[in-house]
């Protein structure tokens, strides 16, 4: 299973055409596609107008919703930013720690554009959807 970082819902909800949301259009539909519970807020917040909401909020609840936190991924995102820092990366943002070390431990394949997430799939075996 997929699941789409916020990186690339935001592109496409502002009709941005790149390789990753060319890639998540062809994937609507024809594949069965996951969206963190974190991202779902990280996405929804963004919109100004109700029915854009509404209309977002339709879409994206008929995905698969993941619970991206928790005390064990907590704990293996700690050590997964630690491990990194210790190559010379600092990762930028903590909740992208925690979304690559989800997907790390729980299987999926992540569609994203934020380069945040390279290092997680260079050094720590998080598998790029794209």
């Amino acid at each position: 299973m997929i699941l789409v970082d916020s990186s690339v819902w935001i592109d496409y909800f502002r009709g941005n055409a790149t390789a990753e949301t060319d890639k998540l259009d062809s994937l609507l539909g024809a594949e069965p596609l996951a969206i963190g519970d974190l991202i779902l807020t990280e996405v929804l917040q963004g919109f100004c107008s109700d029915k854009d909401f509404n209309e977002a909020s339709m879409l994206l609840t008929t995905l698969v919703v993941v619970e991206l936190g928790g005390r064990d991924i907590a704990i293996q995102a700690a050590k997964n930013y630690r491990a990194l820092r210790a190559l010379g990366i600092t990762v930028r943002k903590t909740i992208d720690t925690v979304i690559a070390t989800r997907c790390i431990e729980g299987g999926f394949a992540l569609l994203y554009s934020d380069r945040d997430f390279d290092p997680f799939v260079t050094y720590l075996g998080l598998r790029p959807a794209l």
